[in-house]
């Protein structure tokens, strides 16, 4: 890449920071990635140690590349503000990276004192870059000169997506205002890192052990590894649920054990909320009440309001009534599911009531009562690494990727787990980028599924290729054997692909320009879950782990008659959190329970009895460990109504999820592009119209 002359006072600030000025250090965090593929993270170096006087250079060095952009003589224009500003921070880009591994990948105490230490520190310094008054003067300058709108399309986007963000983050306050506004950031820092802290405790802390007595019910498969997990944690004879949702999950789906079923569900929906050292209730009240605070500074009625502004929603009333469309249809459909699963509790005598930890339980045996269709047995055929080959399959026929596996030692990793595969275009042979997988549940890992980027596309200072990742909590199969998943693990498997896959097809010049708009992000994810269900994956790469026979027709028909089946309980479940992060962040705070908050709303929407918030307040860290999905929750549902319109415009195709036109128009318009233009428009470029929510309420089974 090419490098940017900086002056010496540049120099002197990193040298006295603990830096070089020639992208050289002796703290690995500080340099420049190295080695093949244009350049790799350095993994297997890095040391937490190194964390804080990487940052307190890597920030010095960026406030003194804004000082050069605002000492600069020349009057502001797009190559010597938005160009030089894209091009400064690359340390602190590097160094995120890394901390995001420890954050989510492999976190310890050491780690976690440490993040509750430096969270204030980076949020004073976001606080001197957004509200330097003479920076932002600059790039208003820019913003609103005649020069600007003679700018090709994404760059004209590029100043905007900029001074929006200035603007947003409280650029344009003076005085007290100003200083407020930094003071709370550098509060919510704090509070939304002991946010994660706790949830996290919580999931290493909690380990529900049973007995060989104690297994009715629970498949082999489970059996053998949660007697692993007993091991791995010295309990050698016994079993282990640990408190992650893969774990619990499939025992509370099982298990006829229902007082230990109740142990396991009231174990991991009160992850923060024990009234111990690690409840999070008074932090939720603290961080609603400054996320309000500050949103009033800015004039905004609320954090809801400023939060969607910009985003497809514009308003949260929008956001609301898509929402409040759907409820209505989810809430019937659970009641219909109760009936039906209280009717087999009946009929086998059970002598209760559907509770929350029954529901699962008596999903399953309605779901082989009705369709005779064993889960464990769907499992057999879901094999992780043939999963992995089909996602690849699917890239290389829409997106004509492929995937090369790199041998061990060649890219850097931060765990044994962690795969790379070079990604290559089919045709020309030429790199695209790099991709990682980390797989399996651990201690330190954060649970859920999610998707990285640890370097993005650009080329506006020479080509960049992406580096991303995908990283999941499978559990791992017992010694030689697969790692055997659920249909709904397959699905999220597929889907944080399209997270990567997203990110991989970025030929955007700008970094700012790979940025997301929530409402629309989880779109391209949402997409990629269908080719898990089309006939070319299923015949081709679910085969049983043993035998290696194709899935059986029947059992292709009976996951296809299944696909409306629980989709109460699975969109009232998210719903519900959404619903309640929303009201949440358009309410008064004042006086705030969050507790108390939380079950006056779900009391409000008429929330089923049988079952709770797919995630609780205590332990969302959606909304509450970040700001990312803050009041934008909501933003699956959206995704999602343009996910099964974009669908059935692949159905209505001569070639089916495998049509080339299509393919080339999607990703062309929706996936290449980014954040380069705005998503609703390119979403008509597409379609040729705005999405309509009639194919996701017939995609749900639901009455529209």
């Amino acid at each position: 890449m090419l490098k940017m002359r900086r002056p010496t006072v540049i120099l002197t600030l990193l040298l006295v920071a603990g830096g070089s000025g020639c992208g050289k250090s002796s703290n690995v965090l500080l340099s420049e990635f190295t080695g093949p593929f244009g350049g790799v993270p350095r993994f297997d170096a890095m040391q937490v140690a190194d964390l804080k006087p990487a940052l307190e250079a890597a920030m010095a060095r960026k406030l003194a590349e804004i000082d050069a952009i605002v000492r600069n003589p020349a009057p502001p224009d797009f190559d010597n503000t938005i160009v030089e500003l894209e091009r400064s921070g690359r340390e602190l880009d590097r160094i995120s990276v890394y901390r995001g591994i420890w954050s989510s990948n492999m976190s310890t105490p050491e780690f976690r004192a440490l993040q509750q230490e430096i969270a204030p520190q980076l949020a004073e310094f976001e606080a001197k870059v957004i509200q330097n008054d003479a920076l932002f003067q600059r790039i208003k300058t820019v913003y609103e000169s005649d020069a600007s709108k003679l700018l090709s399309p994404d760059k004209q986007r590029l100043i905007w997506l900029i001074y929006d963000r200035f603007a947003s983050g409280g650029a344009t306050l003076q005085g007290a205002a100003k200083e407020r506004y930094a003071e709370i950031d550098q509060q919510l820092a704090l509070l939304q890192t002991k946010f994660a802290s706790n949830v996290l405790a919580d999931e290493e802390g909690y380990v529900t052990y049973v007995d060989a007595a104690q297994l009715g019910g629970l498949p082999e498969s489970f059996i053998a590894v949660a007697a692993t997990a007993a091991a791995d944690r010295g309990q050698a004879g016994k079993f282990a649920v640990t408190n992650t949702r893969s774990s619990v999950d499939p025992f509370l789906s099982f298990s006829d054990q229902r007082e230990l079923r109740e142990k396991v569900w009231r174990t991991f929906y009160n992850r923060g909320d024990n009234g111990d050292a690690h409840d999070n209730n008074a932090i939720i009240a603290e961080i609603v009440q400054l996320r309000h605070e500050r949103a009033r500074l800015l004039g905004y009625e609320s954090f809801a309001a400023w939060q969607t502004q910009n985003r497809m929603a514009k308003t949260p009333d929008r956001a609301l009534a898509l929402m409040e469309a759907v409820w209505p249809a989810a809430v019937g459909r659970v009641r219909e599911e109760v009936a039906d699963m209280q009717k087999i509790a009946d009929e086998t005598g059970a002598g209760i009531t559907i509770e929350p930890w029954d529901y699962r339980y008596y999903m399953e045996k309605l779901r082989q009562q009705r369709y005779a269709l064993d889960s464990d047995e769907v499992k057999q055929y879901l094999q992780l690494d043939q999963l992995r080959e089909a996602m690849f399959f699917v890239a290389g026929e829409l997106f004509n990727f492929r995937f090369a596996p790199v041998a061990a030692g060649v890219v850097p990793v931060w765990h044994a787990d962690v795969k790379v595969w070079e990604v290559t275009d089919k045709s020309s042979g030429e790199h695209v980028g790099l991709w990682y997988l980390d797989a399996f549940a651990r201690p330190g890992k954060r649970s859920g599924a999610w998707a990285t980027s640890y370097r993005s596309h650009t080329t506006f200072d020479g080509r960049q290729t992406p580096l991303v990742g995908n990283n999941s909590n499978f559990v791992r199969g017992e010694e030689n054997q697969p790692a055997l998943i659920s249909w709904d693990d397959a699905e999220t498997f597929f889907h944080e692909f399209g997270h990567a896959l997203h990110s991989l097809s970025s030929n955007v010049a700008y970094p700012t320009l790979n940025s997301g708009v929530r409402d629309y992000t989880e779109f391209q994810s949402q997409l990629l879950e269908h080719w898990l269900k089309t006939d070319e994956v299923i015949n081709r790469f679910l085969r049983h782990y043993e035998t290696g026979a194709p899935m059986p027709a029947t059992l292709v028909a009976k996951i296809e008659a299944t696909a409306t089946f629980k989709q109460g309980f699975d969109t009232a479940e998210y719903l519900a959190s959404a619903l309640v992060d929303m009201r949440f962040h358009m309410s008064d705070p004042e006086g705030l329970d969050a507790d108390a908050f939380e079950a006056a709303t779900l009391a409000d929407l008429g929330m089923p009895a049988e079952i709770v918030m797919r995630h609780r307040s205590p332990h969302f860290g959606h909304i509450f460990s970040g700001e990312s999905y803050a009041a934008g929750y909501y933003g699956y549902l959206w995704a999602d109504v343009l996910t099964a319109d974009a669908a059935e415009a692949f159905r209505q195709a001569p070639g089916g999820f495998y049509d080339k036109v299509v393919a080339r128009r999607l990703i062309e318009n929706l996936f290449a592009v980014r954040n380069s233009v705005d998503p609703a428009e390119a979403y008509r470029a597409f379609r040729g119209r705005d999405a309509e929510i009639d194919a996701l309420m017939r995609d749900r089974g639901f009455q529209n």
